[in-house]
């Protein structure tokens, strides 16, 4: 199992970006799942930010990947349906697959389309979430339309996902469009979260995948928890797809990598590609929730960073926590 094109070894080791801290503001508390992309020769980055009180998303925009400018929310609380007014999470827009092409947005029917999850209560992640969709035809990307109804429920699933359903990807090929999600199977104690699979041919409706989970946690390993975040590219050179993940024993987020040649059967790489930094570092806690593109031949794994909260963070979330997004890279371009 080759996965050596896929690493991504060098650590920038700074957020590049971090919550406002602002009372009031949607990323008071931290920011979280990052999704980066191009579109109209820009750099995008759509993230969740947390104030206390739940959810939304917003959008930052970059001209050299590092420094990041926050230009608007773009999902908020009381603008939904009733399920998703609360607490909503964006958290991946349809983009061209290839690891090695620009990522730029791509339409059907004429519209960009997102999805995202959404929290039934106030809080964090508070109740069991559902995956609904949003469209716009804004070239700004700052309006969106949500769905009035969910397309996928864990009411509606199977054991492993009837605690709620999480961060998705939506990947379209020949015609078929493929939502990986990571989903738990309680909402009770310790629970564990898997990935599975729901196809479609119109996004309006959705089938699951008959062997689902088809990424698993493993037994006694650094994954025995959490099997999560999927983020799904196409190699076209070596004709197979690379899904990169989030790892968690209950102690350590890591990243992870997955390869597969169908898109359904998947086969996991036993350790992590990307491990938590030492004691003080950005990483420290958590280095977890991967978004990976591909610029000027260099890959680009952006991800989510935890350590403990420092006197002069601008930020802390729950547990004493500084939450922020940085990124990795397959060559040394930091130094």
């Amino acid at each position: 199992m080759n996965i050596e094109p896929y690493l991504t070894p060098y650590k920038y080791g700074k957020p590049v970006l971090i919550g406002s801290g602002e009372k009031g503001s949607f990323d008071e508390r931290c920011v979280d799942c990052p999704f980066v992309f191009q579109h109209n020769e820009k750099f995008y980055m759509m993230y969740v930010g947390f104030d206390g009180v739940g959810y939304q998303t917003g959008l930052a925009t970059s001209e050299n990947l590092l420094d990041w400018e926050p230009i608007g929310t773009i999902l908020r609380r009381n603008e939904g349906s009733g399920w998703d007014d609360k607490n909503i999470a964006g958290t991946w827009i349809m983009k061209e697959n290839h690891i090695d092409a620009p990522p730029v947005l791509k339409k059907w029917d004429n519209k960009y389309w997102l999805v995202y999850h959404a929290y039934p209560e106030n809080g964090y992640e508070e109740g069991s979430a559902k995956i609904g969709l949003a469209w716009t035809e804004d070239e700004n990307l700052l309006e969106w339309h949500r769905l009035s109804e969910p397309i996928l429920t864990p009411e509606a699933g199977d054991w492993w996902e009837k605690g709620g359903l999480y961060k998705e990807c939506l990947v379209e090929h020949g015609g078929t469009f493929y939502l990986y999600y990571n989903a738990k199977n309680t909402n009770e104690g310790r629970w564990i979260e898997q990935t599975g699979l729901a196809t479609s041919k119109d996004l309006q409706k959705w089938e699951r995948y008959s062997n689902n989970p088809v990424l698993r946690v493993s037994e006694n390993r650094w994954d025995l928890g959490f099997v999560s975040d999927p983020c799904v590219l196409y190699d076209t050179d070596r004709y197979q797809w690379v899904m990169y993940f989030f790892g968690y024993d209950y102690k350590k987020a890591q990243e992870g990598i997955a390869l597969s040649k169908d898109l359904l059967h998947w086969e996991k790489y036993p350790d992590p590609i990307i491990e938590i930094g030492k004691e003080g570092e950005i990483d420290s806690i958590f280095a977890h929730k991967p978004s990976v593109i591909s610029h000027n031949g260099v890959l680009y794994h952006f991800y989510c960073s935890s350590r403990r909260h420092k006197e002069g963070d601008p930020t802390v979330n729950f547990g004493n926590e500084f939450r922020t997004i940085t990124v990795a890279a397959s060559e040394d371009i930091f130094s």
